[in-house]
């Protein structure tokens, strides 16, 4: 990754970025979306629906964990859409720390998992490295 120059207007010129999700590299900035690791619906559906609006405006803008927002490619973006883990998962590479990152946002923001969800994050954890993980409660 190159980080690009900021313009007028914070456009950007030049730069790379890396998709964990598909593991391209891009110059091309338009081309990136940024991805709520747990996306909206499923923290809709997994517990944010009895949240504030205010709550919800916060976990939507969470900046105050790297782990919440990612860029990525915007194909593989829409790839993922609103899926859990149970219906999709990125590049085998990166499996790890996204089951990793997508348990540790659903803790920090003290989000439910079905069974079914549940059940697939459990098995690449059992071949991923064994590191500890440190999460802040955001409520």
């Amino acid at each position: 990754m190159t980080a690009p120059e900021v313009g007028p207007g914070c456009s950007l010129a030049g730069g790379s970025w890396f998709s964990f999700y598909d593991y391209v590299t891009t110059q091309d900035s338009a081309g990136l979306d940024v991805d709520h690791m747990v996306p909206l619906a499923e923290a809709w559906d997994s517990g944010a629906s009895a949240w504030t609006a205010a709550e919800r405006q916060a976990y939507a803008n969470d900046l105050d964990d790297p782990r919440s927002l990612i860029a990525v490619t915007a194909r593989s973006n829409r790839q993922k859409a609103d899926k859990d883990p149970a219906d999709w998962l990125p590049v085998a590479g990166y499996v790890c720390a996204y089951v990793t990152d997508w348990a540790t946002v659903k803790t920090r923001w003290g989000l439910t998992s079905d069974a079914r969800e549940k059940g697939v994050l459990a098995e690449p954890v059992s071949s991923c490295a064994d590191e500890p993980i440190t999460v802040t409660l955001a409520r």
